[in-house]
Order: structure tokens, then sequence, then C-alpha cells
């Protein structure tokens, strides 16, 4: 595999992550009640437990996104 090879498909993951990242981000904002009630009813959680796990969640994936996706891309490009 080339270095414009892992440029390209690394760039590739980064936009395709980010738009997960963004429809997640979506639909907390604009489908929350019923998001928490089908997770409500599947997994008894409260609101605040809810809560605190999609905001870790997408915390968790936008340092995924930067470690594994973008910093490498970057280094790359730099580099290249």
């Amino acid at each position: 595999m080339t270095i414009e090879l892992l440029t390209k498909l690394l760039a590739w993951c980064s936009v395709v992550n980010i738009g997960l990242l963004m429809f997640w981000f979506i639909a907390v904002m604009f489908f929350k009640d019923m998001m928490f009630n089908m997770h409500n009813t599947l997994f008894s959680v409260s609101r605040e437990t809810f809560n605190a796990i999609h905001y870790g969640g997408l915390g968790l994936y936008k340092l995924c996104i930067w470690m594994f996706n973008l910093t490498p891309y970057l280094v790359l490009q730099a580099i290249n």
C-alpha cells in the first residue's frame, strides 16, 4: 500500500466517521425523546444515564476519530 493510497483511505474514513458523528449528534438533538423511550423500554435506563451515555459516547467517538483518522492523515500529508 502506497502512502498516497493510505492518505486517501484515511481521508475517506474521516469523512465517513464525521458523517456518522453528525448523524448521531442530530439524532440526539432532535429525536431525544423518541430515542430515550426506545432505550428505556429495552434497557430501563433513567434520563440522566441516557444523557451521560450519549454525551460520553459522542466525546469518545470524536476522540477516536482524531486519534485514528485525522492525526495519521495530517501526518501523512505533512510528510508527503
